[in-house]
């Protein structure tokens, strides 16, 4: 295999967007598409979008938005139902991890205002007002627990949207605005009852729409207020604020650190960017944390009025062993609150499992024989969950015969044993492993008598687990009916997803996340896998079974970053170079249709193909088309669809559903989808399913298949990182086409370009709970 390409003349093809690498220093975009939530979700076209409100201030396009509750809705509600369960269930606990706790001075100043302004009791402008005399710290008051989400805990059976006399008032204040009238049913959705009086006294509430940007807010805020409009009006400053929050979100953070936040809000004509943070801090649209840095060579910040202000402070007073005062180092993080309640529920739930013993299913003899009877690290993951809570477990392809090998040992020894994968790419493939009779599985041995449950271990999705529909259901007290849980592709897991999970096992049960560590990072915001390896609180097993193959050894050189040429026999690994996008289209549609079926022996039905971006010459839009032209002709009579097209349906952000199409009525478009039916409303059809022959990374993230063509155009330079690289590569099974047209961007992105940092506060929750070494 070579990775140099012939001579390529220049691409002339638009630039990729990949957006900015942190949203505190550099313009935050809305999202431009259905998936925009993706980080590799690029999106090139403006000329093409995705969303109604692309022009909040000119005319608008694209159908209405559905107001009625979808299949995603209706999985968000369920889940909301279960977050209520754990606040409550948390209220009755001491209060949260302690972050900051050992502070004095203006530090704890600070940290018990900012909890105060949390709970009602204390005005934001004392938050950061000037620094008074330093006095021992406040007594920490007791954070009541809120809802994630302001919308209502559960959702009825039956379809439900706002009122239509709400609707058709925002409608009117939308026109009235030149805002696009489309937007009235979810604007109607999001502000509720009074939606048109609450837009009529902050216009800049719009911006709680998604993809509508603040230059269309002020548009629109303009049309309505006049003269009284104005860039220091501090309702734009609050609502500025809780956008780029928002889409910092979107970026993977589940917090920024406020000298980036107020430089951001400089940067969007915000005159007092103090003022805008602490407004939102008193109207419990944000909340502020303080959380201390033990790093080495960690600069001090200043927790009141400089901090605030985004200028470098003098440092913090601290406590030293002695009791004697001195700086410390510290960081002010602002936040929205469903992220930090869920980063704070995902610490107490791991540190339950840390801090507390599993049950004793099966006695330590029993353990031990089914360790012996595995191989390698499989015996090593046996051992560790055999006396843990909370074990991580890493890998490749490989090596997931290893947690394959646990699940069946604890099915033997009695225990209630599950896998949970974040899609279904990822659960129908463990699924496929746990019934291969050759995959490695340990044997009872003569001695283990332990009763088996009445069903073998399986697997399931994260979120069929959690709303009931997949898995074993819940107990009396509300916990997962279940003693041990296998999370599997972890990197995938976000901060919410991760809280709900931690926090619905029941006392006793024992939790296993195994993933590779250098695929892309979830899609919701949190790096949660990331940051358990790093913080060390539990047993790591890593895998020490390679993923065979040249494909194994090409994705495994990825991953320490090098991209080497590998030999491969079997024409395992094929570089096609290309001069422009167009090219590359041509290329992709020749491989999958005909040169990989012919000389691979891989039908085009068992091919993927992979590319950085949905817009762009050659990303998804183009290459789906000019596919589906090849593959399944037809005139596209059901909002684009035909039956027998390959798609991907999106009912809820990161959630990915591949299927194809079965046919269209007046209930909608019919999909089948991992061997069940969905029916997608007329409606939504435009905002939530696309054709699915080319995906993005993100959307290929847990799957693999037998042929995989990656598209690299010239405008996909931006968007390349070693993980990205790693993830796209890493999904074909036997065969890998490479459309090459970045010419050395390849190699630099694999040797230089690692993860973008995501600021979380996780570590700094989870460091009471690290065992203290010498």
């Amino acid at each position: 295999m070579s990775t140099e390409p012939e001579p390529a003349s220049k691409d002339t093809t638009d630039a990729v967007d990949a957006g900015p690498e942190t949203p505190g220093t550099a313009e935050v975009s809305a999202p431009d598409t259905p998936d925009a939530a993706e980080p590799d979700a690029v999106e090139p076209d403006a000329a093409e979008p995705d969303t109604p409100a692309e022009s909040a201030a000119g005319s608008g396009d694209g159908g209405e938005a559905a107001a009625q509750v979808s299949e995603g809705e209706a999985e968000l509600a369920a889940q909301r139902v279960e977050r209520e369960r754990i606040e409550r269930r948390k209220a009755g606990k001491q209060g949260p991890i302690d972050a900051g706790g050992k502070l004095s001075g203006t530090a704890a100043d600070l940290l018990a205002a900012v909890r105060a302004v949390e709970s009602g009791e204390k005005p934001a402008a004392a938050v950061f007002g000037a620094p008074e005399p330093a006095r021992r710290p406040a007594p920490e008051p007791v954070r009541r627990p809120r809802p994630a989400h302001p919308e209502p805990a559960a959702a009825p059976a039956g379809p439900v949207g706002p009122a239509p006399e709400t609707v058709r008032s925002v409608r009117g204040v939308l026109a009235e605005g030149g805002a696009p009238e489309s937007l009235a049913p979810q604007t109607a959705a999001l502000l509720g009852e009074g939606a048109e009086d609450t837009l009529r006294a902050d216009p800049w509430q719009l911006l709680r729409v998604g993809g509508v940007r603040p230059e269309q807010a002020d548009g629109f805020a303009r049309a309505l207020l006049g003269a009284q409009c104005g860039p220091d009006d501090e309702r734009r400053g609050r609502a500025v604020t809780v956008w780029l929050l928002e889409q910092a979100a979107l970026a993977g953070h589940t917090a920024l650190e406020l000298p980036r936040l107020t430089a951001t809000l400089a940067q969007r004509g915000v005159p007092d960017p103090d003022a805008a943070v602490q407004g939102a801090l008193a109207e419990g649209e944000a909340l502020a944390f303080q959380d201390a840095l033990d790093e080495p060579g960690a600069r001090p910040e200043r927790a009141a009025g400089g901090a605030a202000g985004g200028t470098n402070g003098a440092g913090v007073e601290g406590e030293s062993a002695e009791g004697e005062g001195e700086e410390r180092p510290v960081r002010v993080l602002i936040g929205l609150e469903r992220y930090a309640l869920a980063e704070e529920s995902l610490a107490d739930g791991l540190s339950r499992l840390v801090n507390s013993a599993p049950k004793q299913d099966g006695s330590a003899a029993d353990w031990e024989q089914a360790a012996a009877s595995a191989q390698g690290s499989a015996a090593e993951l046996i051992r560790a969950v055999a006396g843990h809570g909370l074990v991580l477990h890493t890998g490749g392809e490989a090596s997931l015969a290893e947690p394959a090998a646990l699940l069946r040992a604890a099915h033997a020894l009695g225990l209630r044993a599950w896998a949970a994968a974040p899609g279904p790419l990822g659960r129908d493939r463990f699924a496929a492993l746990l019934g291969d009779p050759s995959s490695e599985a340990p044997s009872p041995g003569p001695g283990q008598a332990a009763p088996a449950p009445a069903t073998a271990p399986a697997a399931v999705t994260v979120t069929g687990l959690l709303t009931g529909a997949e898995g074993p259901g819940r107990d009396a007290d509300g916990a997962l009916d279940l003693d041990l849980l296998v999370v599997l592709d972890a990197p995938q897991l976000d901060v919410e997803a991760g809280a709900l999970l931690a926090e619905s096992l029941p006392d006793g049960a024992r939790l296993v996340l195994t993933g590779d560590p250098a695929v892309l990072w979830s899609v919701g915001p949190g790096r949660v896998f990331a940051d358990l390896l790093a913080a060390r609180l539990c047993p790591q097993v890593a895998s020490r079974r390679p993923d065979p193959g040249p494909l194994g050894e090409l994705v495994s050189g990825i991953g320490i970053g090098e991209l080497g040429q590998v030999e491969a026999p079997g024409k395992e690994v094929v570089i096609v170079p290309v001069r422009d996008a167009g090219e590359a289209v041509h290329r992709t549609v020749q491989l999958v249709a005909d040169s990989v079926p012919r000389a691979i022996g891989v039908p085009a039905e068992e091919t993927q193909v992979i590319t950085p971006g949905h817009g762009g010459a050659a990303g998804t839009r183009v290459l789906n088309a000019a596919l589906k032209e090849r593959l399944n002709p037809g005139p596209g009579r059901f909002g684009g669809f035909d039956p027998g097209d390959r798609v991907v349906h999106t009912p809820a952000p990161g959630r990915v559903l591949p299927g194809r199409v079965v046919g269209a009525d007046a209930d909608g478009l019919h999909l089948s989808c991992a061997g069940e039916t969905v029916v997608v409303p007329q409606d939504r059809v435009e905002g939530s399913v696309r054709h699915g022959w080319a995906l993005t990374a993100h959307q290929a993230l847990g799957g693999r298949w037998p042929a995989v063509v990656v598209v690299l155009p010239g405008d996909a330079v931006p968007a390349l990182s070693r993980p990205w690289i790693y993830t796209a590569f890493g999904r074909a099974a036997r065969h890998l086409s490479v459309v090459h047209g970045v010419e050395q961007a390849l190699p630099r992105a694999v040797s230089e370009i690692p993860a973008k940092p995501r600021t979380t506060r996780l570590p700094v929750l989870l460091t009471p709970q690290v065992p203290a070494t010498d």
